[in-house]
C-alpha cells in the first residue's frame, strides 16, 4: 500500500500484543505492592519490577530458541530439576514450615516451580514422538504418569500441596490436548473422588487438613485458621465499585490482612481500586489466556500445539485458584497471583511459561513464510 510506514523486522515480529499487557499488569501490580509496604517502592514494588525487566529478557531470548533446541533440552531438563528437587530434600533451606529452596548463593532457587513449565515441555516431546495409531494404548497413559508422579512426590515431600497440584494439572492438560481417549478421565475423576478421603486422612499434613476444613467452614475459627479467608473477603467486599482509594486500604494498612504482598495481593488491590480494578487485572489476564489459546491453536505441529496449549494451562492453573483462594471459594494453598503478587520464584514460571508461547508463535510464523 502506497504511503504505508514499514516497521524494522525487529519490531514487526515484536511480541507487543502479550509484552504490553503485561507490563500494565505489572505496573499496576507494582502500585499495589507500593501501598502494601506502606506508601515506599521498597522492599517489593522495586525488586517486583526489577524481576519482571530481567524475566522478560529471559523470555525474548528464549523465543528465539529453534525447536530442535526446545525437543532436546526436554529429558536433560526434566532430568536436571529432579536431581535439584532431590538436592532439596537433601540440602534445601527451610521457610515457613517447609523445605523448598536451594541457597545457591547469587539466588534463593526454587526448584518446584522449574518443573511446572519442565512437565508440559517433557510431555508435548513424548507425544511428539508418539505414533499417532498408539495414542489409545496404555503406554500413552502410562508413561506421562509416572513422569508426572516423580517430581509429584518429591514436592509432597517438602511439603507443598499447591505445586504439587499445578504440576499435575498442566501435565493432565498436555495428556488431553494430545488425544487421550476420555474414558481414562473419566474413571481418573472416580478414582480422585474415591482418594479424597484417603488422601485428606493419610497423606496431608495436620496443617493442610485444617486448611481444608477451614475452607468449607471460614467462620468455625476466625481467629486462628479461618483467619486470612475472613480478612481477606472483608478486604474484597469492602472496596466497593471504585475502591477506597489508592493507599487507603485499612485491611492491609493496619495488617489485618495477612500476606497482603504474596497471596492475597488481589484482596490488596480489590479494596483500594474496587471492582472496577479487580475487572481491569481479569481483562488483562483474558488478554494474555487468549493470546496463548491462539498461539496453541495455530502451532504448525503437535509438539509446538500441546508445549503452547500446557503452558498456558499452567498460567491459568495459577490465575484461578489464587482467585478462587483469596475470595475463599479453594483452600489456602500458597499459589501466589502471576505478575502481581511479590516474588521471583513466582515470576520465574511465569515469565518461562510466556517465553515458551513465544517461542512457538515465533516458529509458527517461520513456518508460514516457508509456506509462501
Amino acid at each position: 500500500m502506497r504511503g504505508a510506514i514499514a516497521l524494522p523486522a525487529s519490531l514487526a515480529t515484536f511480541p507487543w500484543r502479550v509484552v504490553i499487557p503485561l507490563t500494565v499488569l505489572v505496573a499496576f501490580g507494582a502500585a499495589v505492592l507500593h501501598s502494601a509496604a506502606g506508601g515506599s517502592m521498597s522492599p517489593y514494588a522495586t525488586s517486583h519490577l526489577v524481576r519482571y525487566a530481567v524475566f522478560l529478557v529471559v523470555a525474548l531470548v528464549i523465543s528465539y530458541f529453534p525447536q530442535e533446541w526446545a525437543r532436546f533440552a526436554a529429558v536433560p531438563g526434566y532430568i536436571a530439576v529432579l536431581l535439584l528437587l532431590v538436592a532439596v530434600e537433601v540440602m534445601g533451606q527451610m521457610g515457613g514450615g517447609s523445605q523448598r529452596w536451594l541457597e545457591l548463593g547469587f539466588m534463593r532457587l526454587q526448584p518446584s516451580e522449574v518443573m511446572k513449565p519442565g512437565i508440559v515441555l517433557i510431555l508435548a516431546a513424548f507425544y511428539q514422538i508418539l505414533p499417532v495409531g498408539l495414542i489409545g494404548s496404555w503406554r500413552a497413559l502410562l508413561v506421562p504418569l509416572g513422569l508426572i508422579a516423580l517430581p509429584m512426590g518429591l514436592v509432597l515431600l517438602q511439603p507443598d500441596l499447591g505445586t504439587s497440584l499445578a504440576i499435575a494439572f498442566g501435565g493432565v492438560v498436555v495428556m488431553f490436548l494430545a488425544g487421550i481417549p476420555q474414558k481414562w478421565f473419566v474413571m481418573g475423576g472416580i478414582a480422585g473422588i474415591v482418594a479424597v478421603p484417603l488422601a485428606y486422612t493419610f497423606a496431608l499434613k495436620p496443617y493442610q487438613q485444617q486448611r481444608v476444613l477451614t475452607f468449607l467452614d471460614p467462620a468455625s475459627d476466625p481467629q486462628g485458621s479461618g483467619y486470612h479467608i475472613i480478612q481477606s473477603q472483608i478486604a474484597i467486599g469492602s472496596g466497593g465499585i471504585s475502591g477506597k482509594g489508592f493507599g487507603e486500604g485499612s485491611q492491609s494498612q493496619l495488617d489485618y490482612l495477612p500476606e497482603p504482598h504474596t497471596d492475597f495481593v488481589f484482596a490488596t488491590m480489590a479494596e483500594e481500586w474496587g471492582l472496577l480494578g479487580g475487572l481491569l487485572v481479569l481483562l488483562i489476564f483474558g488478554i494474555v489466556l487468549r493470546w496463548g489459546l491462539i498461539v496453541a491453536r495455530d502451532a504448525p505441529d503437535r509438539f509446538s500445539r500441546l508445549l503452547a496449549g500446557g503452558l498456558t494451562a499452567t498460567i491459568f492453573f495459577y490465575v484461578a485458584i489464587n482467585l478462587m483462594m483469596v475470595m475463599g471459594l479453594a483452600p489456602v494453598v500458597g499459589i501466589p497471583l502471576p505478575f502481581m503478587s511479590h516474588g521471583g520464584s513466582s515470576m520465574m514460571t511465569n515469565m518461562l511459561c510466556v517465553g515458551g508461547i513465544m517461542m512457538v508463535e515465533r516458529w509458527s510464523r517461520g513456518t508460514s513464510r516457508s509456506d509462501l
